[in-house]
């Protein structure tokens, strides 16, 4: 009865402030609900999948995928090559295994560094505000206006060819987009009364910034991730394509299409396969990215 009766005569922290202006959801409700939506299943399902093949590339075949084998130039497939061999007899299973390890992990890369400082200078623009914050997104305002494609084409340019510069080259682009994101979402945020009493109660900006605004932005952010995790791999896939990503012989997606480009009509499988893993890659994230929007943004009616 004493700590009920200490607990209530307790003044108000911020942090009650905050769970009373904006309550949470547990994170065990939060999943059961997502585990009912049938796209974010599915696309959780089709992710999940395809990360533990390309993990796995060791254990599912034991053919180097740099391994040239003249005899079998290509070869269909078949039960020694289960999805055929390419212009210089190597395994196109192993190849395109190998490859996604390449082309997701290097989008996984692209996402964290846009999103990592994106976010932490849409974070200072939104809640400083004034020249600070004018400065911040009129530079930002400025990359946004070029186009994203032509943009990473210009750094890969200045930088040169590699997988190491195209990830740059494409984080560049994110950037702009996670920080346009966040400082509308932090400028709106820092009005609420929570972090009111924070500034009055002398909490520290940065203390504010990290405990009351970053976890309100959040949701924006982790759906904006999943969204550009697709389209980055579609990116670092044109770069590999027109020569400017990975560099032959590393097998990536778009250089294995690249070299299926010239024999589409002569042996369809060296094009097809990448294609298709690439193509449900892509589908995986952004049924992903859909879900997550429907269950993290509050404003979207649910039927």
């Amino acid at each position: 009865m004493q700590g009920q009766a200490a607990s209530a005569d307790r003044a108000p922290t911020v942090d009650d402030l905050q769970d009373a202006v904006a309550p949470r959801v547990s994170r065990g409700r939060l999943a059961l609900r997502a585990l009912r939506h049938r796209s974010l299943l599915a696309g959780v399902v089709i992710c999940v999948v395809l990360a533990a093949l390309v993990a796995a590339a060791p254990l599912l075949t034991s053919i180097d995928p740099n391994l040239q084998d003249p005899l079998a130039t290509f070869s269909p497939p078949s039960w020694e090559h289960p999805i055929g061999a390419d212009a210089f007899g190597r395994d196109l299973f192993a190849r395109v295994l190998y490859g996604g390890r390449t082309t997701m992990l290097a989008s996984l890369l692209v996402v964290v560094l846009g999103c990592v400082f994106g976010t932490s200078i849409g974070l200072i623009a939104g809640y400083f505000g004034g020249a600070v914050g004018f400065a911040i997104m009129r530079l930002v305002d400025l990359l946004l206006a070029f186009p994203g494609i032509l943009l990473a084409l210009t750094v890969t340019a200045i930088l040169g060819p590699g997988l190491i510069n195209g990830v740059i080259a494409i984080a560049v682009i994110l950037v702009p987009v996670y920080a346009r994101l966040v400082e509308g979402a932090t400028a709106e945020v820092r009005n609420l009364p929570y972090v009111d009493a924070a500034v009055t109660l002398g909490a520290g900006p940065w203390r504010i910034i990290a405990r009351h605004i970053l976890p309100n932005v959040l949701s924006g952010v982790i759906v904006l991730t999943t969204t550009w995790l697709g389209i980055a791999a579609l990116w670092i896939t044109a770069l590999g394509f027109i020569g400017l990503g990975v560099q032959p012989p590393t097998p990536e997606w778009g250089s294995i299409l690249n070299d299926g480009q010239n024999y589409i009509t002569l042996a369809w499988w060296i094009t097809v396969f990448p294609g298709a893993f690439l193509s449900l890659f892509v589908i995986g994230v952004n049924l992903v990215g859909d879900g997550l929007r429907d269950e993290l943004d509050p404003t979207l009616a649910r039927r």
